[in-house]
């Protein structure tokens, strides 16, 4: 008894299947890749050869369309193969009441495998995706255009979020200004749209670099990615807070994070700053601190303890992983080229050399990706300069805040009456 097995697999979509699927004894597997030619020739061997059975995974693989397929199946069995659908309710021992049935899901299935083959070769030649254009740019003819009416708008939220690093804050700018009214959860997808990067993201969620003008620069976009990862280990609405404390704070005996609050006196100028419990558990609750006096003790623990817990880590030189990365992008930007060259003097097809340059490209762009992730400046050296007392105290507040959090996870405070110590939880 002679068995053989077919399948057919579109790179641009799939990947071919394993020769382990089919759970029987194969006397010879039949694989098309894109093309029909394997077919062509199980076709010939079925009339030449005694065959008793016939493997696929569905009956779709059998052609491009409805009615090849249809046809494709009733020349196989004319010949007295057996056709055995693994993944669908179908054989040739009684094949009309269960062709039949499947005859909507087949069409179905091949008008989805059409649109999908289609959108795999607009992808291939970084097309931009079907839909609407994010608001600031508009559709050319293979490429995203930047609207020079909206576009103005988008950049200055940008500015707006790396200011002050408060998404909430960039929303309601928008409003004021421009009229624009938008979620934050449309802010949080504007600042992390691959799209405003210059970049293209397909729905598969691989990334094509440099396939349009950006409306973010690299430099702008790692700052961003930094400051939403920064904003993610922070309480809630603390992200712009105007007191460079805000967030960081929690009492050592409570666990209760703690809220800056302000106080005037009566007949006199200026206001008096504390930190006090925002949930305190106890009966009798934790006492608040003086605002002042704990920003000057983590100022000074700051200049203690940094250089000591940057000198302690094992990190690896930055300068040297960004060669490489850097060597690994221009290694594939090389490749890219020669694949022109191949295509040029006919030893790679376009199709070949195209579906390569694609799986090129994706492979720069993770690589960027990483070398976009790293920090802009070496730890040790800038630990050596906000380790200098001078530093902070020519800062703003809002310029404090963005330094605190850069280094700081969190602040224990813990009363030891009569005194208080302070507890640095640095992010790495």
């Amino acid at each position: 008894m002679k068995i053989i097995a077919y399948s057919y697999s579109n790179p641009l979509i799939e990947s071919p299947p394993e020769t382990t699927i089919w759970g029987w004894e194969i006397d010879r597997i039949y694989q098309d890749l894109g093309g029909r030619i394997e077919l062509e020739q199980l076709l010939k061997d079925c009339q030449n050869q005694p065959t008793e059975y016939l493997l696929i995974r569905r009956l779709e693989e059998l052609g491009n369309g409805f009615w090849e397929i249809c046809d494709r199946i009733s020349q196989i069995e004319a010949t007295g193969v057996k056709i055995i659908a693994i993944s669908q309710p179908y054989t040739s021992v009684n094949p009309q009441p269960e062709l039949l049935q499947l005859l909507t899901e087949i069409q179905r299935e091949t008008n989805s495998r059409r649109l999908r083959e289609g959108h795999a070769k607009n992808r291939i030649k970084t097309l931009p995706p079907p839909g609407k254009a994010p608001y600031g740019y508009r559709r050319g003819k293979d490429r995203y255009i930047i609207d020079r009416s909206t576009a103005p708008v988008v950049k200055d939220f940008f500015e707006q979020f790396i200011l002050y690093g408060c998404l909430r804050r960039a929303v309601r700018y928008l409003e004021k200004k421009y009229n624009k009214k938008i979620s934050v959860s449309t802010g949080h997808r504007w600042l992390t749209n691959p799209i405003y990067r210059g970049n293209i993201a397909y729905q598969n969620g691989e990334i094509i670099s440099d396939t349009h003008s950006p409306i973010l620069n690299r430099e702008e976009a790692a700052q961003i990615d930094r400051l939403l990862r920064r904003n993610r280990r922070l309480p809630s609405r603390t992200a712009s807070a105007p007191r460079s404390l805000a967030g960081l704070i929690v009492c050592g005996e409570c666990d209760s994070s703690m809220t800056v609050t302000s106080v005037t006196r009566p007949r006199k100028n200026g206001e008096y700053l504390y930190l006090r419990p925002i949930n305190c558990p106890k009966i009798n609750k934790c006492k608040s601190f003086p605002y002042q006096e704990v920003l000057e003790r983590t100022i000074q623990s700051i200049c203690e303890e940094l250089p000591r817990a940057v000198a302690e880590l094992n990190m690896p030189n930055l300068d040297l992983v960004k060669q490489s990365l850097t060597r690994k992008i221009e290694q594939g930007q090389s490749i890219l080229e020669e694949l022109d060259n191949l295509t040029q003097i006919g030893i790679l097809d376009t199709e070949t050399a195209d579906l390569r340059a694609y799986k090129i490209k994706t492979e720069i762009s993770q690589t960027q990706a990483r070398l976009d992730a790293l920090p802009p400046v070496n730890l040790i050296a800038i630990a050596k300069t906000v380790s200098i007392p001078q530093f902070w105290t020519d800062l703003s507040e809002s310029e404090r805040r963005f330094y605190f959090r850069e280094f700081l996870r969190q602040i224990e405070i813990t009363r030891q009456d009569p005194q208080w110590q302070l507890q640095l939880i640095f992010i790495f």
